[in-house]
């Protein structure tokens, strides 16, 4: 998870997790759909990379990510027309309550900036008539599916950066103050307007003393009002300063940005963990011929020696980074629970309601692959037969029932897929 738009904290990026509408089903008619905010029923197939489309103003995704990914922002007018908001604003409110749901409430009344963490009952939100408000609710697509499908409209970039979807509700004249962001992400509007002001400023010296990481000095470059159904991507680092023009909603989407020293600390982890840092996990560090000491405050020199030594047998290989990536970056966010079905099907009766009706992904489950090793939620797994399915089911997040049928006489896959049922990692039939 990462924090969004309006990041309040003054670290501008969330600690990568260890552990845990009918919306079109191809980039032509996905760029078009005035439905986005309906129930979906049926799962989002990845955009095509080379297909122009509406959502990136008519360039194809590679064309975006080559033009303007990590590099400079764009503004997209009727990025998706006609859409309405994934959750209404009652909805938003009823899910801020619940203990599982990172709310955050920012406040700017009388010049002072103020932040509260939720969860929040209906009568701890200002009025909406209130001004200079504003409610974010992270990790929506979590909690509903009509939230997930507009998130997936952003597979095309790899699922392994792709965070999360929050969505920001702000009476007239919300908004967080001017900021900046350490990591990629889009601003669509979905009701109501919003004013936005950017800045390509090197100067990112935050005000002390606040809760809020706000700038010091801004000075923007370009100017607009976004209506519903535009949107405007941000690389990082890209000063901004959102403020709402009445009653508004907008959806950020958001992507991993893990930092150096991060990665580099849990991938030690890891390899400690599994006891691959060198081959003698078990073994103990030993100083025979330590000698008694007159001052035993000070760190002896052959300690330090010794375990400098220790850590130079350090090795690792790719296939580890791989290990490390796939099953870090599948890890569900801390809060994530999984919901088993209450009277799980036994395996035969899974495999004849799969067989009709198909099955799909959890919208709570992450399932990533390299070339050798699949990882679902945090965990690796080694498929020694034909994974073509698997790709498939991770690339697709659904299997067909006709796809479904053409496996079902395989007990390693059925048996396997029955466990992730268990789990609650997939759901059988069609989206509701």
């Amino acid at each position: 998870m990462r924090f969004s738009f309006d990041s309040p904290e003054y670290n501008s990026h969330y600690t990568m997790p260890r552990r845990p509408t009918h919306l079109p089903a191809d980039a032509h008619s996905a760029s078009n759909s005035p439905s986005a905010a309906k129930p979906a029923t049926q799962p989002i197939l990845p955009p095509s990379p080379d297909i122009p489309t509406a959502l990136l103003g008519q360039l194809s995704p590679s064309q975006f990510m080559r033009r303007y990914w990590q590099k400079k922002p764009l503004l997209i007018r009727q990025a998706i027309p006609d859409i309405e908001a994934p959750l209404s604003r009652d909805e938003l409110f009823e899910l801020a309550d619940q203990d599982d749901v990172e709310a955050r409430l920012i406040t700017h009344f009388r010049n002072k900036w103020q932040l509260e963490h939720g969860p929040f009952a209906p009568d701890e939100l200002p009025s909406i008539k209130q001004r200079a408000w504003t409610l974010l609710v992270q990790g929506v697509d979590l909690h509903d599916d009509r939230a997930r499908a507009l998130l997936d409209r952003f597979r095309f970039v790899p699922d392994a950066r792709l965070d999360d979807l929050m969505i920001s509700y702000a009476t007239d004249g919300g908004g967080v103050g001017p900021h900046f962001d350490s990591y990629d992400v889009f601003l669509l509007q979905v009701k109501g307007k919003r004013r936005w002001r950017i800045s390509a400023q090197k100067d990112l010296t935050l005000q002390p003393g606040l809760p809020l990481k706000v700038l010091q000095h801004f000075e923007h470059d370009e100017e607009w009002v976004l209506e519903p159904g535009d949107m405007l991507y941000l690389p990082p680092h890209i000063a901004h300063d959102g403020i709402a023009e009445g009653e508004c909603m907008t959806c950020s989407i958001g992507f991993r940005a893990p930092s150096e020293s991060e990665l580099t600390a849990q991938f030690l982890y890891h390899l400690a963990e599994r006891g691959e840092a060198t081959g003698k996990a078990g073994a103990l560090y030993r100083d025979p011929r330590q000698a008694a000491v007159e001052r035993p405050a000070e760190l002896p020199a052959a300690l330090v020696e010794r375990v400098g030594a220790m850590l130079a047998k350090v090795r690792w290989n790719e296939q580890d980074i791989a290990s490390f990536l796939g099953t870090y970056l599948s890890e569900p966010k801390p809060s994530v629970v999984f919901d088993p079905p209450q009277r799980p099907l036994n395996e035969a009766r899974f495999i004849g309601v799969a067989s009709k009706s198909g099955l799909r992904l959890d919208r709570k489950t992450n399932l990533l692959y390299e070339r050798r090793f699949f990882f679902v939620n945090g965990e690796e797994i080694t498929w020694d037969g034909a994974k073509k399915w698997l790709f498939d089911l991770a690339n697709l997040r659904s299997m067909s029932a006709k796809r479904f049928v053409t496996l079902s006489h395989d007990s390693a896959v059925t048996s396997l897929l029955h466990e992730w049922y268990r789990a609650g990692w997939i759901q059988v039939g069609e989206l509701a």
